[in-house]
């Protein structure tokens, strides 16, 4: 919640220092820099050392950039600095978030498989994604609330309270196993993730569609163009639409936790790629702050079914002595879909206009589901 929170934040208070689409799209290449050139190293660390540990200090970490955002964001430090020196500011700090994310990311998912049975997985999969978006849906509806009634400095405070909080029962985890087993090399160990998902094709698959499906379709990113200059609903409206999506993955994670897919999983997540392009196009044309909210949250719902999916295949794929380097090339796939797809989202913003640049993306995203669907026939006929 406090790093949803934190999101959600950053991106009305960067919007509002330089109202600029292609501002808010640096703040994705700011972290996702950082996040995919240590990668790699970072899956090779995680299955080194004990996770437990390392995610503690991880969650120190970020509780320090909170306590920078605070400052930043303090009414006498604004005075003194011009709109675009602090915004700079904040994609300095943001780009050390992106480092520490590299790290937490994937510890956080190879620590599932030591905490359930194996047998459990799929179950276990299902109920960590329904977790993170019950708290993304929270983090970002709150965040525009607290926007809106204490504004962005006091509202740090409170995430600086949800983090401790996380802290101190993340610390009552007992220490995980390390598995891990001696290559020749560091450079060899850094590699064997990268190679073993290359080598499997279908969560190779699974991952590339997710990157350019997130990549062209990310029409979050633009969220606080589309509520303060489009729909004028202000930071509680703009609050809603940035969970809107989240909402919508969280009802269709439940429904398939209650009721898991039988069988045609591949072609089904290709379906639902499709319809999400669909919806991302519906959202752009909206002028109604209630369509948007739909499209947004039915775009969600499709994108959540990919989700348990991906995930699925991830923990049922993946060896437990693989799983840091493993999770760590998921996490590269993830931040250069989300984040990278943020910039492209700016960029396109600039070029384009704000309403085209997300029927583009949407389009995109459609495009290219269609040629995963001819191209990539075992993933469309992947089952488990």
């Amino acid at each position: 919640m406090g790093l949803r929170m934190t999101g959600t934040v950053i991106a009305w208070w960067v919007y509002l220092l330089t109202n600029s689409p292609l501002a808010l799209g640096i703040v994705g290449l700011s972290e996702v820099i950082p996040a995919v050139s240590l990668a790699l190293y970072a899956g090779h660390y995680i299955d080194r050392h004990e996770k437990r540990k390392l995610l503690l200090n991880c969650i120190i970490l970020y509780l320090s950039c909170i306590v920078l955002f605070l400052i930043l964001s303090d009414q006498h430090i604004q005075s003194k600095l011009n709109p675009w020196h602090i915004a700079l500011l904040i994609y300095g700090v943001i780009a050390f978030t992106g480092g520490i994310r590299a790290f937490s990311g994937p510890t956080f998912g190879s620590m599932i498989a030591q905490i359930v049975p194996k047998k459990m997985l799929p179950a276990a999969a299902s109920i960590s994604s329904a977790t993170w978006l019950i708290s993304s849906i929270i983090g970002h509806a709150l965040g525009g609330f607290l926007i809106a009634f204490i504004g962005i400095h006091n509202t740090f405070f409170v995430i600086l309270v949800f983090i401790l909080i996380g802290f101190y029962y993340l610390s009552k985890l007992s220490a995980k196993s390390v598995f891990y087993a001696v290559s020749s090399t560091t450079w060899e160990s850094i590699m064997e993730g990268f190679k073993y998902v290359f080598k499997t094709k279908i969560l190779l698959g699974a991952l590339t569609l997710d990157l350019f499906a997130v990549l062209f379709g990310g029409a979050v990113a633009m969220v606080p163009v589309f509520a303060k200059d489009i729909l004028h609903c202000g930071p509680i409206g703009f609050g809603w639409l940035n969970a809107a999506s989240d909402i919508g993955s969280i009802t269709t994670v439940t429904a398939l936790t209650i009721f898991p897919l039988k069988g045609k999983q591949g072609k089904t997540m290709l379906l639902t790629v499709i319809g999400f392009g669909c919806f991302i196009i519906l959202f752009a044309v909206s002028k109604l702050f209630w369509l948007s909210f739909l499209a947004l949250m039915i775009s969600g719902s499709m994108d959540g079914v990919s989700m348990v999916i991906r995930g699925t295949i991830l923990q049922l794929k993946t060896p437990d002595e693989l799983r840091g380097r493993v999770m760590a090339v998921n996490s590269m796939f993830i931040n250069s879909s989300n984040e990278l797809g943020q910039f492209e989202s700016g960029i396109a913003a600039k070029i384009l206009g704000i309403v085209p640049s997300v029927i583009f993306g949407g389009c995109m995203t459609i495009a290219v589901t269609i040629i995963t669907w001819f191209k990539a026939p075992t993933l469309r006929k992947m089952e488990y």
